[in-house]
């Protein structure tokens, strides 16, 4: 599944590994020893955060796509 929300993706040397946050869904992170696990957790981790967030009747926001910077 490739999901249309935006990831951060970050090297982080206190953890030793690559970071993501998907800042559209709150609360919702992911890591991984490579970039392509990270993704791929991430990945994960949006649908359970979807799934959950449908089991508990909460709203799930549409993804806005790219972002643009004035």
């Amino acid at each position: 599944m490739m999901s249309r929300y935006e990831l951060i993706i970050y090297w982080s040397d206190a953890d030793d590994a690559f970071l993501v946050e998907v800042p559209e869904l709150p609360g919702c992170m992911a890591d991984g020893a490579t970039y392509q696990e990270a993704v791929a957790n991430a990945e994960q981790v949006i649908a359970e955060w979807i799934e959950t967030a449908k089991e508990m009747g909460r709203p799930i926001p549409a993804p806005r796509g790219r972002r643009v910077y004035a």
